[in-house]
């Protein structure tokens, strides 16, 4: 008799714990709507439309033609009319507080300028959320990083040279030509889509912050975007405080992919010098005089427009943030504005006035952070 006693109080217990659970749960749910509808009901003036769960399953055509799937939602090809194809991304119920849906119609809703991704509309309908942008039929610049020997896939380089002057033109813009200065924290090649004539549009504003133009350091608890491409004050402050440098950080090394049509993070292409890192490695070719071992082609400018493309990016990546430029003196060196000259090497121990003994762990911990999943978009 004792036994089942025992057994009915463990039941009990067990389904008040389940309970009490579902209440945390809903109350938690229920607090991040109510979050992102006050943040909705703040921004009347937000220009994007708003559109209804069910519009978003009849613009997707109930979510037939799947474009990409990520961390963060699922996106899908859509249309408006006939005419006007959209990207929808439908947000995950299950990952974060609201805090990417705000980022981003908080973020973009505040942007307009070419270089920059257009935000259509959105969708906050109970707990289902989505996103609605232009859609490229080009895909991302990532699907064109590849060896300038690949044919299929090499661009060439003055179209590579306008490419990189309009993502500098929409991160400047960003940082200064907005009320507030918008840090992106997550450039890379994979958040640059291109439309129909190549022209560069900034991308995926999740991991967005914005701050007063006057504020020079943001505070940050956590690492955040993606590896390879974060930038060194980001995981130690003994490098400097996190800014808006840290967006030029990652557009340095997104030059330096541009310019190897490799990954930034790795061996190089060298087997004689697999440890080799491969900003480092660009660093030693210019220093040395020696040619990028990129392939030319038939533009006679190629090496010239590749070298450009190299010593800024190597300026971009300056592992203290008061060594690299603003990304208006980036556009200026990318317009031939300003004199470009060798930037200072940050990679090697003897001839920097500042200690570089913790570069190698800062270098292991860079590649070996979980990266935040990316969308593979398909044109």
């Amino acid at each position: 008799m004792g036994g089942c006693s025992t057994l009915g109080s463990f039941l009990i217990l067990l389904l008040a714990f389940k309970a009490y659970r579902f209440y945390t749960w809903d109350r938690n749910e229920k607090e991040h709507q109510l979050k992102v509808e006050k943040f909705l009901e703040d921004y009347k003036t937000l220009k994007p439309s708003r559109y209804s769960y069910a519009d978003i399953k009849r613009i997707t055509n109930e979510f037939r033609d799947m474009l990409g799937e990520g961390a963060y939602g699922t996106v899908f090809k859509g249309n408006l009319s006939t005419e006007f194809f959209v990207a929808v991304k439908v947000l995950n119920n299950s990952k974060g507080n609201g805090e990417e849906f705000i980022n981003e119609v908080g973020a973009m809703g505040r942007i307009h300028h070419v270089n920059v991704v257009r935000l259509v509309g959105f969708c906050a309908d109970g707990f289902k959320r989505a996103l609605v942008y232009e859609y490229f039929p080009n895909g991302s610049l990532q699907d064109f990083i590849s060896s300038a020997d690949n044919k299929n896939n090499f661009l060439g380089w003055d179209k590579l040279q306008n490419i990189s002057l309009g993502i500098a033109k929409g991160i400047e813009y960003l940082h200064e030509g907005c009320d507030q200065r918008i840090l992106h924290f997550d450039i890379k090649p994979r958040n640059v889509l291109l439309d129909q004539n190549f022209t560069p549009k900034i991308s995926d504003f999740g991991l967005a912050k914005l701050c007063s133009k006057d504020q020079s350091i943001v505070s940050m608890t956590t690492a955040r975007g993606t590896m390879g491409y974060i930038a060194p004050e980001v995981f130690s402050r003994n490098f400097g405080n996190v800014s808006y440098k840290s967006d030029v950080y990652g557009f340095g090394m997104l030059l330096l992919e541009i310019v190897g049509g490799r990954k930034n993070i790795g061996p190089t292409m060298d087997d004689n010098a697999s440890d080799v890192y491969y900003p480092e490695w660009i660093y030693n070719l210019l220093e040395e005089g020696e040619d990028l071992r990129v392939r030319i082609g038939e533009e006679g400018s190629g090496a010239g427009i590749a070298k450009q493309l190299a010593i800024v990016g190597l300026w971009c990546i300056q592992w203290h943030p008061v060594d690299r430029p603003s990304m208006k003196v980036v556009v200026q060196m990318l317009e031939g504005r300003e004199n470009l000259t060798m930037p200072p090497n940050p990679f090697g121990s003897t001839n920097s006035t500042r200690t570089n003994a913790s570069l190698p762990a800062l270098r292991r911990l860079n590649l070996e952070l979980d990266a935040i999943v990316e969308l593979e978009l398909d044109a």
